[in-house]
């Protein structure tokens, strides 16, 4: 897993020395205005993500990709992630700190991570699965070029909603 260098951001695979800083950023209340609530402990999350350092679920059956976002200035403002499944699929999720909405640090970061899943793990169908009431993910989304999935493909809660995106073919 590699480092990814991006116009406005860096990202880094997250590592358990990132919790600190993480659950800094992660406290902020208005990221889980739509669902989830913040890490209980710094100690829980640098548990947590010591466990995420292996990039596969227990099984081995999937591949789970996290790195943290690192601004210019050196802080961190979120992270992002992905789950590769073994169809081709990765299903994706980010999160950035409140500070940092509206400033295309969030669509400069998921842009790169899907870049390197299609380039480096031959991903080909992108899935994010959000609240149908977060509007911002939901803008954020739409911009990176993703559109409403086939409900019957990707299976969510009734108060959800499943965007998908397919990977430019290559060339040749």
């Amino acid at each position: 897993m590699d480092t990814l260098h991006a116009s406005r951001c860096t990202l880094e695979p997250q590592v358990s020395q990132h919790a600190a800083e993480m659950f800094r950023v992660l406290s902020d209340p208005a990221i889980y205005e739509f669902e989830n609530a913040p890490p209980p402990s710094q100690a829980w999350l640098e548990e947590r993500y010591r466990r995420l350092e292996s990039r596969k679920s227990p099984d081995g059956s999937e591949h789970w990709l996290n790195w943290v976002v690192r601004l210019p200035s050196g802080e961190l403002a979120g992270y992002v992630q992905a789950t590769l499944r073994q169809s081709g699929c990765a299903y994706i999720a980010y999160e950035l700190s409140s500070a940092y909405w509206r400033k295309g640090i969030g669509k400069c970061a998921v842009e790169a991570m899907l870049q390197e899943l299609g380039r480096s793990y031959g991903v080909f169908e992108f899935v994010a699965v959000l609240k149908a009431r977060n509007f911002r993910s939901m803008a954020l989304l739409r911009s990176l070029g993703f559109t409403p999935a086939d409900a019957a493909q990707h299976q969510h809660r009734i108060d959800e909603i499943a965007m998908s995106k397919s990977a430019p073919a290559e060339p040749g």
